[in-house]
């Protein structure tokens, strides 16, 4: 198996997972804020947290969120390397795209006009993103619905430091493809800003895969509009409000089918803006967001011609309190409401919502052990309560091991679509809410001089009333259960050198009786068993940084429908090797930076969905300004 992932020997020194800064391993006492909803230190908690810094963005302006995600261990993304208008589809830990929650500064981003209700990640340009934070495992009790397999929270930039600042770049490289933005911020003793523009353009590949060379497949292009804006007021000394407003729209090409050339066109819009507002207490906070989502979208085909339009409101208000040194008390509320602009249907524009209540307390760093002990109610206008809980457990022995325990349960709504939604896409007002049970367990330690950091954890989920499209329709099917492995590990042996690798194994069974018989298989389509991931990165002179990333996964398996007898068969992915290398040049004391982004340098062929075309090297470059 191994033999098959590691094609060529330079794998070997390309050992970074890319999760964290370029320049230092991961330490304990790194602050995060999504495992808590409130900072907190990486060795006080025992949830599994991932952190795309932001000098590691600084260094990713050559690819997509997409590619950024499909990095991090654990997660893969479907078609993060095909054309850039290709539908993006994000695993966590081997579970289906709706399984995460995605969220902009806290606040989640569901679209509820598509089935499965998951936020479309080229949707969100990387010149707007400061930090990235990966939550893993079932977060339902702090995140409500769609968190059972975990919450990517996406922190947009901010201000500055000064009254007034300047931003931007531009990048240009292989397939006639640019990518440029725009952008001012300022901070003052009353008001901060950031308002930032992002153009993207690419003529693209053809998506579908032409086996003869000779058809002359057209290519399938891609072009994305968006601005950002946001907002801080310091309203006293005590009171801070931040509005936002964000503005996304895409549009492009693609083609019929698997093999199959086509003039389809589409394109879509994202409309999201709200606010968050924080007040300080003497031992506490209270915090109050709401966010406002709006999305379209619209397909033509030789079929027709589709729209879908959908809101979606959340609102919630949650208290931090200091009980007792070391003891926080955390108590909130939300409320959701997801809704389909359609009149054509039999219930017209149709309409969920989802009150939820929650509670949780924390004991943190007490003589080194952290205890998280929380519940959530859910009351779903469509078909009653549901109740979810977590209890999180970390032990830190000597500031250099920490084991670490995560017992939880999940739930995720069918969406408003999957309910009341056009029938020919297998609407079914019957459906039942998906819940899960969840454990994770592993260890976290440092050593030589905590030059050497490594984190192994192991994972089960298992997730009953399915909901599967079955016979044209959508259905609760029996259970879903999936159990994986992740190892990380970072070494700096000098200022200059970073070494770090990451290797993932998931698998998993849909388990269900049929006729008195058990009839479960694996059914984890597009995704690796295996997959590792590595870069090593050299700061070679104060100015200069190199980096060579390489990706390897696993055999997979597809299914191919066939257009013309719409008969389904399984074939196989061959497994496969990316070697990417990006370097870096520092100017005017690190405000300008030259880079160039070379993809897959070996032009390997590859296949991340069976009769879709992939590209073979690539190469971009460009320049990021801060001043």
């Amino acid at each position: 198996m191994i033999k098959k992932l590691l094609p060529f020997p330079v794998l070997f020194a390309a050992m970074q997972s890319q999760a964290q800064d370029s320049t230092k391993t991961k330490q304990l006492d790194e602050v995060v804020i999504t495992a808590t909803k409130y900072p907190v230190k990486l060795s006080q908690t025992g949830k599994v947290v991932t952190v795309v810094t932001h000098e590691q963005i600084e260094k990713s302006h050559g690819k997509s969120l997409s590619q950024i995600l499909t990095e991090q261990t654990g997660i893969l993304v479907n078609g993060a390397n095909s054309n850039p208008g290709k539908d993006k589809s994000l695993y966590l830990r081997g579970a289906s795209n709706d399984y995460t929650l995605i969220l902009l500064d806290g606040i989640p981003v569901n679209d509820p006009s598509g089935s499965g209700g998951a936020f479309d990640l080229r949707s969100f340009p990387v010149d707007q993103i400061d930090h990235i934070e990966i939550l893993k495992g079932s977060q339902s009790t702090l995140y409500g619905s769609d968190a059972i397999a975990g919450v990517i929270n996406i922190i947009s930039r901010k201000a500055g430091k000064k009254p007034f600042g300047f931003n931007g770049g531009a990048t240009y490289g292989s397939f006639n493809s640019f990518n440029g933005s725009a952008g001012v911020n300022g901070h003052t003793n009353i008001v901060d800003y950031n308002i930032n523009y992002n153009y993207e353009h690419t003529d693209g590949i053809s998506e579908a895969l032409d086996t003869t060379h000779r058809a002359n497949f057209d290519k399938d292009g891609f072009t994305r509009h968006s601005i950002q804006g946001n907002l801080t007021v310091r309203a006293g000394k005590h009171l801070k409000i931040s509005p936002y407003y964000r503005y996304s729209f895409f549009d492009g090409n693609f083609d019929a089918d698997a093999f199959t050339d086509g003039g389809s066109i589409f394109n879509s819009m994202l409309n999201n803006t709200g606010a968050i507002a924080t007040y300080t207490l003497p031992h506490g906070t209270i915090t109050a967001n709401y966010g406002y989502t709006y999305s379209k979208r619209k397909y033509v085909t030789d079929w027709g011609t589709s729209f879908f339009r959908g809101q979606f409101n959340s609102g919630e208000i949650y208290l931090v309190h200091d009980l007792i040194e070391k003891v926080k008390l955390m108590a909130g509320a939300n409320y959701q409401t997801y809704r389909l602009l359609d009149t054509t249907l039999a219930k017209k524009n149709p309409q969920v919502n989802i009150v939820s209540p929650y509670l949780s307390m924390s004991v943190l760093d007490l003589d080194g052990l952290s205890l998280e002990l929380g519940g959530r109610y859910n009351h779903h206008s469509e078909f009653g309560d549901r109740f979810t809980y977590n209890v999180s457990l970390s032990y830190l022995v000597a500031n250099n091991y920490k084991f670490f325990a995560n017992v939880s349960s999940g739930f995720k709504a069918p969406t408003v679509t999957d309910l009341f939604g056009p029938t020919f896409y297998g609407s079914n007002p019957e459906l039942k809410p998906e819940e899960s049970n969840n454990l994770e367990a592993g260890v976290q330690f440092a050593a030589i001089d905590k030059k050497l950091q490594v984190t192994a954890t192991g994972f089960y989920r298992d997730i009953k009333n399915l909901i599967a499209y079955v016979g044209n329709r959508l259905i609760n099917v029996d259970k879903q259960k999936d159990k994986g492995f992740e190892l990380e590990a970072g070494f700096t042996p000098t200022d200059k050198w970073t070494v770090k690798a990451s290797y993932m194994y998931v698998t998993g069974d849909i388990h269900q009786t049929r006729n008195g018989k058990d009839t479960s298989y694996y059914n984890l389509l597009r995704r690796p068993k295996h997959t590792i991931t590595g870069t090593v990165g050299y700061q070679a002179t104060k100015q200069l940084y190199l980096a060579l990333t390489a990706q390897s996964l696993g055999r997979r398996n597809d299914i191919f429908f066939d257009p013309n007898t719409f008969a389904s068969s399984t074939v196989d992915l061959k497994a496969y090797t990316l070697l990417n290398a990006y370097a870096e040049y520092k100017l005017l004391d690190g405000k300008l930076r030259l880079f160039a982004d070379a993809k897959n340098i070996t032009d390997t062929k590859y296949t991340e969905v069976y009769g879709y075309n992939t590209p073979g090297f690539t190469i971009n470059g460009g320049f990021r300004i801060n001043m």
